[in-house]
């Protein structure tokens, strides 16, 4: 794992040699509780300093390359890009992938799982947005079935998890917990005790495992809790227990080299 200073832009090994990052909200222009490199349209921020955020976020990843989001929904939906959205037409989904050079494609995350995708042989990226209930669903799942749609192949396929809500910080309910368990007892691992029911979820272990379980051999987390280190990271948990009115999400985008 490697970092960048000035826009901090997090990289990891398994990617390495495809233009990626995980950023945070280091180096924007945003102010007040979304302070920062906020890109999130639905924070409430002002929107020149959003697409400032924006621009600058591309240029630190993928000089040059367009931007590519959809309008995230918590869905299992993948869907192929070979031209940017407008941004009051951006279909409902909540993964992207491409075989087309100079498309940067990024998801918005404040708490959920951000997945980057390549397989460089085949020249094939993708990046999804995986939450409990997208990831619960299937969206990794969708999303490696979309790259081989367009050529690539599982087991050459690499993927990295960036910054995501850590086991130690979500604590869910005993709801929550037996849903997981019904749906497969094995789930049980992903779990650990917390408060009177309640458990701590490990969403990171989680998706590994929907990972593993498509084929992808070279899976890497990076292990950062967005949660706990509100210097680096946008957290919709932690804005919610501060009782902030608003909070800012980060990028996480992939790229085909030029």
């Amino acid at each position: 794992m490697s970092v960048d200073t000035q826009i901090e832009v997090i990289r990891a090994a398994a990617l390495e040699g495809i233009p990626h990052g995980f950023l945070g909200r280091r180096g924007g222009v945003s102010t007040g509780v979304c302070a920062g490199l906020n890109v999130g349209f639905g924070s409430g921020d002002d929107l020149d300093l959003i697409a400032e955020n924006r621009r600058r976020a591309v240029a630190a990843v993928a000089p040059g390359a367009r931007l590519v989001t959809v309008y995230q929904v918590h869905s299992a939906d993948a869907l192929y890009a070979d031209a940017p959205w407008p941004d009051d037409g951006r279909p409902h989904a909540d993964a992207i992938v491409t075989d087309r050079p100079g498309l940067a494609l990024a998801v918005l995350t404040a708490d959920c799982t951000p997945v980057l995708l390549a397989d460089r042989d085949a020249g094939v990226v993708g990046a999804a947005h995986a939450g409990w209930k997208g990831a619960f669903a299937g969206v990794i799942e969708a999303t490696v079935a979309a790259m081989e749609g367009i050529g690539a192949r599982r087991e050459r396929i690499a993927a990295a998890i960036g910054p995501v809500i850590a086991r130690r910080s979500y604590e869910v309910d005993e709801a929550f917990f037996r849903r997981f368990l019904e749906a497969e007892p094995a789930n049980e691992s992903f779990f650990s005790p917390g408060r009177e029911g309640h458990h701590q979820f490990d969403i990171e272990a989680f998706v590994l495992a929907r990972l593993a379980a498509a084929g992808i051999t070279r899976a890497e987390a990076l292990g950062l809790d967005t949660y706990s280190d509100p210097d680096r990271f946008y957290s919709y948990r932690r804005a919610t227990h501060r009782g902030e009115p608003t909070y800012g999400r980060q990028f996480s985008m992939i790229a085909l080299p030029g």
